[in-house]
């Protein structure tokens, strides 16, 4: 008498049938997660840039303005008064250079 399994082959493809057909399952509803975060982060990311095109469409308006007033200021501000802000604005710049001691005629501190 031939050995016989204890349990057919068919047995074994209707199993792996089974299976296959769940991995497909599993893959289709990791694919589908897959998509909702997708859409989510472009959602988010297309609200993000909204937000900042906004704050720079804000901050380019500011900058003009202030840009503006900038150049009314400097035209209705004296020379000296400039001259006095320019001083101000630069401390680090070295000054023009002055001697601290006269110097005598022929070259030589007195």
């Amino acid at each position: 008498m031939a050995f016989q399994p204890p349990f057919s082959p068919s047995l074994f493809r209707k199993r792996d049938n089974a299976s296959g057909a769940s991995v497909v399952a599993i893959d289709n509803k990791i694919e589908q997660a897959m998509d909702l975060v997708k859409n989510h982060l472009m959602y988010a990311v297309r609200e993000e840039v909204e937000i900042l095109k906004e704050q720079i469409r804000e901050l380019v308006e500011k900058n003009s303005q202030l840009e503006r007033e900038n150049t009314l200021l400097k035209t209705l501000a004296s020379p000296e008064q400039l001259e006095k802000f320019q001083s101000r604005l630069s401390p680090e710049e070295p000054a023009p250079e002055t001697p601290e001691t006269p110097e005598a005629p022929g070259g030589s501190a007195v």
